[in-house]
């Protein structure tokens, strides 16, 4: 035996103890330590009375502790970080080994220890260092004051998931009344995990949620989810309730497979728009009255392209009464290559695209409907020639003929089986006259101011048959056509120190001009028509009469840097002398963690036929609307931020959604808190409360996760 007394240091490999008396017994190398224990290792540093520690297998019990554990967690949207460690007290604990520690009649928290603003009690608990902390028969206390009794719990600790229950979430809304959400986390593998739970609405019913994802194998992900609602119903009026229950479904996956092929699956289901109106979370989910399905297999290989794809597109029209409309294209494969010259010494360039498939279309509103699979098949060979005269001046011709076969057409508003073939040719020739540019500037910052003029005619003839070709898909819009496009783009470019330019400013200014302005005859005077060629310039319909000229499309882009990034588009008409569209888009950041986002539309609209509106429409001439958020910060950062938005429809004279959020975070906790209102006609009409305690490094209890976007 051995015993030292005063400032006593032990050091074994990465361990050190330091005590004011100590006793070592050398065969079993076992220190009896009392007065001012402290054991450091790694990040780890104990305090304590006294300690019995086995140097060799690095257990030991120490008693009235105050220790200090490292956690670095990595950060998350939804997770307040905080860079303090995980501080402990406990009347006694047990070192097992390097990384794991039994604590007795303890308590933990990441506050200041002086005075921690939150901390757990836990007769019993299990500290494993990157891995995770576990409490039996502990509590939450806020300021001293049990808050929450948790029989069991585990919060993670570095970088590990564990499985288990997750942190009830309290909430309420007008419409739902008061609500209480519970889920199950298993994490089984370390590339998978998923997540079951529901809510308790009391004036409404229940709720159904899952989520699971995977990353099987590198390159490869795989998300799915689920959420459903059983409806007791909306009160009405001396009427029944109204239910609006329902579920929407979600499934993605992408990720490499052998040989160069590639799997992509995008997969939706919605059983109604009214369920999406009524209980979706955010503004931006509820609106979405579109359901898309995309799965594909591709391969690209020595300039060739081949595919195989099932499509599906379902646009939900009306929610009351429900009327949509559903295109699918499935099964499809198709064949293309890139241009590629067969003679590198002449400039003379091939290249194809080739499909077939099943296509299918259904309409509730007209009704319409064609069989499961109508075939359809094209083949489009192409060439193309580029010339140049210089730097000055590039003209570049290329000619397609596409041939079609449909096995089916439109008969008096009906499906006739009888298969026809549409066989167009199509002649383009992009004109590129010389682009002028100036540059100026210091030694420190070049600037460059860059005007590129372009000149595209465009000529389709073989589109004989575009009244009885049925609308699957864009494909179909194709129609004759004899025009020539001209537009003008203005660039700003800006150099600084570093070498690298930017592009500050783009503005291009296009407009096209019609030799047919009837596109073979197929044009209907006073409705909107929607062709192919008229969608290549601007989303916007526009077209209700015969008319040469088509109106000038303004697009001003300014992204000076990381804190300013804008868009403005206005369609203008000049025959009309009138802006049939509008279009805002900007991204500010003014001053320091502000921010303020915008999105501004505002069109015209063209009148339909009768028989294609949906129950109920009410035409109105302009559709406008306005997004706006702005705010100071971020959920998570530290200190206060706040956020307020609102959702405007001039057309109604009503808001559809306004938001607000306040919160303040500290070293070691926060608190938020949010009010949101929906308000959708006679589905929805919700206002919402939202609150959340944030425990840094560990997680949040309450029903507010993210910060409100518009885009």
């Amino acid at each position: 035996m051995f015993y030292a007394d005063g400032h006593v240091d032990v050091h074994y490999e990465n361990a050190r103890l330091r005590a004011d008396h100590v006793a070592y017994d050398s065969e079993t190398q076992v220190i009896t330590a009392r007065g001012n224990v402290q054991l450091d290792f790694m990040t780890q540093h104990v305090e304590a009375e006294d300690a019995r520690y086995e140097l060799r297998m690095g257990r030991g019990t120490f008693h009235h502790v105050r220790a200090t554990f490292a956690l670095q967690r990595r950060p998350l949207p939804t997770l307040l970080v905080s860079p303090n460690p995980l501080y402990v007290e406990a009347q006694e604990v047990e070192r097992i080994d390097d990384q794991t520690y039994e604590l007795h009649k303890s308590w933990l928290t990441v506050c200041d220890p002086g005075r921690p603003t939150w901390k757990f009690y836990a007769p019993s608990a299990t500290v494993r260092l990157q891995k995770s902390v576990h409490l039996e028969n502990g509590n939450f206390r806020v300021l001293s004051v049990p808050i929450l009794y948790l029989p069991y719990a585990t919060f993670p600790a570095e970088k590990k998931r564990d499985s288990g229950f997750m942190i009830p979430d309290p909430g309420h809304s007008s419409q739902k009344g008061y609500v209480i959400g519970e889920a199950f986390y298993w994490a089984p593998l370390d590339w998978m995990d998923t997540t079951v739970g529901g809510d308790y609405y009391s004036l409404r019913g229940w709720s159904q949620k899952g989520e699971l994802r995977m990353r099987p194998w590198e390159g490869a992900r795989l998300e799915t989810s689920y959420f459903g609602v059983i409806d007791r119903g909306l009160e009405q009026q001396n009427a029944p309730p109204l239910k609006q229950g329902g579920h929407d479904f979600h499934f993605g996956f992408a990720g490499p497979l052998p040989d160069g092929w590639r799997l992509v699956a995008d997969l939706n289901q919605l059983s109604s728009l009214t369920f999406r109106l009524a209980f979706a979370e955010t503004f931006t989910q509820a609106v979405n009255s579109e359901v898309r399905d995309t799965a594909f297999l591709t391969n690209n290989f020595r300039g060739f392209s081949a595919n195989i794809a099932a499509l599906s597109y379902q646009n939900f029209l009306s929610a009351t009464p429900q009327s949509t409309i559903t295109l699918r294209t499935a099964p499809e494969g198709r064949f293309s290559s890139v241009d590629q010259a067969p003679l590198p010494q002449i400039p003379l360039y091939f290249s194809f695209d080739v499909f077939t498939g099943a296509v299918h279309k259904g309409e509730a509103v007209t009704p319409f409907i064609t069989p499961g699979f109508v075939t359809r098949s094209e083949y489009a060979p192409s060439v193309t020639l580029p010339l140049h005269w210089g730097p000055w001046l590039g003209v570049t011709p290329s000619f397609t003929v596409r041939s079609t076969y449909y096995g089916g057409q439109l008969q008096n508003g009906e499906f006739d089986a009888h298969g026809f073939f549409r066989t167009t040719e199509e002649v383009s020739v992009d004109l590129r006259p010389p682009t002028i540019e100036r540059v100026w500037g210091g030694p420190d910052t070049k600037w460059k101011h860059v005007i590129e003029p372009d000149i595209v005619y465009r000529y389709v003839t073989g589109v004989d048959d575009f009244q009885r070709t049925i609308r699957f898909d864009e494909d179909e819009t194709l129609t004759d056509t004899n025009e020539v496009e001209y537009g003008i783009t203005q660039r700003l470019y800006r150099r600084g120190n570093t070498g690298e330019a930017e592009e500050l400013v783009s503005w291009r200014l296009a407009q096209k001009y019609f030799f047919d302005p009837t596109f073979g005859g197929v044009l209907v005077a006073g409705q909107r028509n929607v062709f192919q060629t008229l969608d290549a310039l601007t989303p916007f319909a526009f077209s209700v009469q015969p008319e040469n000229f088509s109106p000038i499309v303004s697009d001003l882009r300014i992204t000076p840097g990381k804190r300013f990034d804008t868009q403005l588009r206005i369609d203008y008409d000049p025959k009309r002398n009138q802006m049939t569209a509008i279009g805002t888009l900007a991204k500010l950041k003014p001053y320091k963690e502000s921010f303020i986002t915008l999105a501004q539309f505002s069109t015209i609209n063209l009148p339909t036929p009768a028989s294609q509106n949906p129950p109920g429409f009410h035409f109105v001439g302009r559709s406008e609307q306005l997004r706006a958020l702005a705010g100071y910060g971020d959920l998570n950062r530290r200190g206060w931020n706040a956020a307020v938005g609102v959702s405007y429809d001039f057309t109604q004279g009503a808001f559809q959604n306004q938001v607000a959020e306040l919160s303040y975070n500290g070293a070691c906790c926060g608190l938020g808190f949010e009010y949101r209102r929906f308000s959708f006609g006679t589905i929805r009409n919700e206002n919402r409360f939202g609150v959340v305690f944030r425990v840094a490094n560990l997680g949040s209890v309450g029903n507010l996760r993210r910060q409100e976007k518009i885009f």
